[in-house]
């Protein structure tokens, strides 16, 4: 502890920096027909409609260490669902809290809660996509997460992997502002990294392919990740492995390969 007291940072006032993390997922699967697309985004929205999805930021919010103020949650017709929750870094007493605010307490009586970001806030939003000349659906996740202070969303990052099943993983995470120690030298990064690879685990590394784009004098870290293998039954809606010829299984195989390809490098490959 003594040592750990005499290497920390002393800060004039309030750490000012913003860590902002943004998670962003795709699952791929492959729905033979319109019937099988309708069915899979059904069931996208079951799985993850707007009160999973808020015990998901809860958790990141536990995670991080931060406390929660406000929640917001919303699911859509005909698909998605939204939640944002409005955090901050300490416990805040009850009789300072704004009454506005319900501590991720959603009561039956109120029909309708409006949320407000402040200095940290966590967000959600789903987005489940087909096309009817396409056998590919996908169902894709933007989460953000943005705090003041010491706490870090990078604490999260794991825990937000291991939440949903993703084929495809683009991360962005930034550090903005600065905040001074006592003799008033600005400090525009607290903590070391030079990779968000640097704070995923191995066992999730060992899954993927990544690839970083970095501008080190910004504070500005990006990757990308793309499984490497494909097991098909796992993408396989209504369908069994086994009622499928050598030859449907390699198309599939194909397909999921062009659809995972074309997400994880942002532009279309041309036919051949």
């Amino acid at each position: 502890m003594a040592k750990y007291a005499k290497n920390k940072l002393k800060l004039y006032g309030f750490n000012n920096l913003t860590k902002s993390l943004s998670f962003n997922i795709y699952d791929i699967c492959y729905t033979k027909t319109e019937e099988d697309q309708k069915k899979y985004i059904e069931y996208i929205d079951e799985q993850y409609n707007s009160e999973r999805l808020t015990n998901i930021l809860n958790n990141v919010t536990e995670t991080i260490g931060a406390s929660v103020l406000n929640v917001a949650k919303q699911d859509y017709d005909p698909q998605g669902a939204s939640v944002t929750l409005l955090i901050s870094e300490e416990e805040v007493p009850l009789y300072v809290l704004d009454p506005s605010c319900n501590k991720g307490i959603i009561t039956p009586t109120r029909e309708n809660i409006v949320g407000h970001l402040d200095k940290s806030h966590v967000t959600v939003h789903t987005y489940p996509e087909s096309h009817p000349q396409n056998d590919i659906s996908t169902f894709r996740v933007d989460i953000d997460v943005a705090t003041c202070g010491t706490i870090s969303p990078l604490k999260a990052l794991n825990y937000l992997i291991d939440s949903f099943d993703s084929d495809i993983i683009t991360i962005d995470y930034k550090v903005r502002g600065f905040t001074r120690n006592v003799s008033g030298k600005k400090y525009f990064i607290d903590h070391k990294i030079n990779s968000i690879q640097n704070f995923i685990a191995k066992r999730t590394i060992d899954r993927y392919s990544l690839i970083d784009m970095n501008i080190f004098q910004s504070n500005i870290f990006h990757t990308k990740m793309k499984l490497n293998d494909i097991k098909l039954d796992n993408y396989l809606f209504d369908i069994n492995e086994n009622d499928l010829t050598k030859k449907e299984k390699e198309a599939i195989i194909q397909k999921l390969n062009r659809e995972m390809t074309e997400i994880f490098y942002g532009k279309n490959i041309p036919n051949v």
